[in-house]
């Protein structure tokens, strides 16, 4: 399957599990009449290896790492990694916790990192990137190279914006407008 033909069939996953129209609050606090649930399609067999193939393409040369924030990137971290070791590119995942959790080890990032590792951020859905960037805020401070961030949607609300005043490359696989038709 061509890439244009995995990227159709994914929009065509997105528009028919993952798109609900009615009235939602979102993360940011902003209100939408339509929500954009992609765990519905991610966590397919499917969707995930879709998903995955896509932003794995996005990733540029020399990125040692791949990594989000649970709960939206987890899926698709863990579907990039598997997939990244079968096309011979064998990127390493980790997660950004928002938070340490007091006990255990009390790490903000789990899985193998080191100093100056060049590492992608992936996200399911920006909006106003929030989360995003504090992520990358506790990304940095563990002395990690964020080079990029992938999402799967853009909903086109400033997030994009605000990440390359940033100074972070942004790309997403699919625009809202494109999702909404």
């Amino acid at each position: 399957m061509a890439k244009t033909e995995k990227r159709e069939r994914l929009l065509e996953l997105i528009r028919e599990f993952a798109l609900t129209r009615g009235d939602f609050t979102l993360a940011s606090g902003k209100k939408s009449s339509y929500y954009i649930n992609v765990k519905k399609v991610i966590l397919k067999p499917e969707g995930a290896y879709l998903s995955a193939k896509l932003m794995l393409d996005m990733i540029p040369a020399g990125v040692q790492a791949v990594g989000g924030v649970p709960l939206g990137a987890v899926p698709i971290v863990s579907s990039m990694v598997a997939l990244s070791f079968n096309e011979k590119r064998s990127l390493d995942g980790f997660l950004i916790r928002k938070e340490s959790k007091g006990y255990g080890t009390d790490k903000l990032i789990e899985g193998e990192v080191s100093n100056n590792m060049k590492v992608v951020i992936v996200e399911d859905v920006v909006t106003t990137a929030g989360s995003v960037l504090k992520a990358i805020e506790n990304v940095r401070k563990y002395g990690l190279d964020v080079s990029k961030v992938i999402s799967l949607v853009d909903r086109n609300e400033g997030g994009a914006d605000l990440l390359r005043k940033n100074g972070l490359d942004f790309e997403a696989v699919f625009e809202i407008d494109e999702i909404l038709g």
